[in-house]
C-alpha cells in the first residue's frame, strides 16, 4: 500500500462536470484543497478524452517534482511492445495471476460452505469489509486527522457509497451463485465482467481502446471458449447444480455489478490515495453488507451448520478476500479495470487445478491450451501500447497531474523513474 506523506490532509472536490464528446480538451478543476492550517489552492489538469471530474485529484505542490516527463520517457524506450518490455508489465502479470489464484481459493472456500451446509452469502464477506475497515479506515484517519477524515465523508462518501453498493452486490450474487450451480459454471460467466468494463470505460471515462487491445481480449475470451468446450466434451462441470438456470443468472449479475464496481474503482484510486479508497469501501461496505445480510441470511443463518470447519472456511475467505481488495488496486493503476479482468479469466485454470485434489476433477488436455491462449492475450492486449502502458491514464493529463502519485502510478515513475514500482 501507499502511504506516503505528501497526502497529509485531505482536499477533495464535490462538484461534477460533464464530460464532453471532443476527444482532447483541457480540465480546470474546481474547488479548493484543504489543509491543516487552513490554506486552499486549486489546481489543473490536462485530459485527453474529456472524463467526468467526480473527484479532485492531488495537489500539485504536496507532489514531488518530475525527474522526466511523459513525453520524453516515451520518446527513449517506445517502439512496439514497449510496455511489455518493462519490468512493470511483468510485475503487473504476476500479480494479475496471483488475483486469479486468490479468487479460485474464494470461490472453492465458498462452495465447501455450501457443500457443509452453511450459505451465508451476505454475511461471508461481512467479516471482509470490517477487517477493511479496520486497517485502511484507521491509516486514513492517521493521515488525515479526525475533522479530515469527516471532511473527506461529507463531499466524497457518496461516491464512495456507490462503489461499496456495488461490490457488496457483485459478492452477494457471486457467492449466492454457488447455491444453485457449480463452481466451473459460474466462473465462466465471470468473462462478461470484461465486456462491461469496455462499455463503461469506453462510455464515462472516454476511453479509446487499440485494436491490439480488442484483439488480446478476444484471443483471451478465446482460451475461455476452449475451457467450456472441454467441460462440455468431459462433462465435467462441478458436480449436479441444483438450479443452473436461476445460478447462472445470479453469476452474470454478480459479474455486472463486479464490471461497474472495477471501472469506479480504477478511476477513484488513480485520483486520491489507495487507503482512502479501501477504507472508505470498506466502511460504507460494512453497513451495506450488514443490512443486506440482517435483512436476508437471517433464516439461513440459523439453520447454518456451526463447526471448526466451517470457521476455519470462514477465516481463510476473508483473509484471501482482504489480501485480494490490498491488492487489486494496484493493478488498476499500473494496468486497467479491463486488463485486471482478463487476467482473472486464468481463475477457470486455477480452479480445475484446485479442484483436481479438493472436488477430483480432472484436467482435460484443452486446459493447459486455453491457459496459454488467454496469457498470450495479455501480450497482445499490450502489443501496441507505450513503456507506461495503461498507467497513463488519460483523464489524469499529459503528465498525470490529475492524480495521485503513490504507488503504481505512471505519476510515480514520472517522479521515480528508478522506483521499483
Amino acid at each position: 500500500m501507499s502511504t506516503h506523506n505528501h497526502h497529509n490532509a485531505y482536499h477533495g472536490d464535490d462538484d461534477v462536470t460533464a464530460a464532453p464528446t471532443v476527444e482532447r480538451i483541457n480540465v480546470q478543476p474546481k474547488g479548493d484543497t484543504f489543509s491543516p492550517g487552513g490554506s486552499s489552492s486549486s489546481s489543473g489538469a490536462t485530459d485527453h478524452h474529456g472524463a467526468v471530474e467526480m473527484v479532485s485529484g492531488a495537489d500539485p505542490a504536496q507532489q514531488s517534482p518530475l525527474e522526466t516527463t511523459a513525453a520524453e520517457m516515451e520518446a527513449k524506450k517506445g517502439g512496439r511492445f514497449a510496455f511489455v518490455k518493462t519490468r512493470s508489465f511483468w510485475i503487473v502479470l504476476g500479480l494479475s495471476q496471483a488475483l486469479a489464484i486468490t479468487q479460485t481459493g474464494t470461490n472453492t472456500l465458498s462452495t465447501l460452505l455450501a457443500m457443509a451446509g452453511t450459505s451465508i452469502p451476505a454475511f461471508q464477506s461481512l467479516f471482509n469489509y470490517v477487517l477493511l475497515t479496520l486497517i485502511y479506515g484507521s491509516i486514513t484517519i492517521y493521515k488525515y486527522g479526525f475533522k479530515g477524515w469527516l471532511r473527506m465523508i461529507y463531499k466524497d462518501g457518496w461516491k464512495y457509497f456507490i462503489l461499496a453498493f456495488l461490490d457488496v452486490e457483485g459478492n452477494y450474487f457471486t457467492v449466492l451463485a454457488y447455491r444453485y450451480t457449480t463452481i466451473l459454471s459460474a466462473q465462466l460467466i465471470n468473462f462478461w465482467a470484461i465486456a462491461v468494463v469496455v462499455v463503461i470505460s469506453l462510455i464515462f471515462l472516454k476511453v479509446r481502446y487499440h485494436i491490439a487491445q480488442y484483439a488480446g481480449i478476444l484471443v483471451a475470451c478465446g482460451g475461455l471458449g476452449l475451457l467450456v468446450a472441454s467441460d462440455h466434451i468431459t462433462g465435467s462441470n462441478g458436480g449436479p447444480a441444483l438450479n443452473a438456470v436461476k445460478g447462472d443468472l445470479f453469476a452474470l449479475l454478480g459479474a455486472t455489478c463486479y464490471g461497474f464496481s472495477n471501472v469506479a474503482e480504477e478511476f477513484l484510486v488513480s485520483k486520491r490515495p489507495m487507503y482512502e479508497v479501501v477504507g472508505q469501501l470498506g466502511f460504507w461496505a460494512m453497513f451495506i453488507n450488514g443490512v443486506q445480510a440482517a435483512i436476508f441470511d437471517k433464516s439461513s443463518f440459523r439453520a447454518a451448520v456451526w463447526n471448526g470447519k466451517v470457521a476455519g472456511y470462514l477465516v481463510g475467505y476473508t483473509l484471501l478476500l482482504t489480501w485480494f481488495y490490498t491488492a487489486a488496486p494496484i493493478v488498476f493503476r499500473m494496468a486497467s479495470a479491463a486488463f485486471f479482468n482478463i487476467g482473472l479469466l486464468t481463475g477457470n485454470f486455477w480452479g480445475v487445478a484446485v479442484g483436481t485434489g479438493v472436488f477430483h476433477y480432472k484436467i482435460h488436455y484443452l486446459y493447459p491450451i486455453a491457459f496459454v491462449l488467454i496469457i498470450g492475450g495479455h501480450f497482445i492486449y499490450y502489443g501496441t501500447e507505450g513503456v507506461l502502458g495503461e498507467a497513463k491514464k488519460p483523464w489524469l493529463g499529459e503528465d498525470q497531474e490529475g492524480g495521485d502519485d503513490g504507488l503504481g502510478t505512471a505519476r510515480r515513475r514520472l517522479e521515480h523513474p528508478s522506483a521499483f514500482v
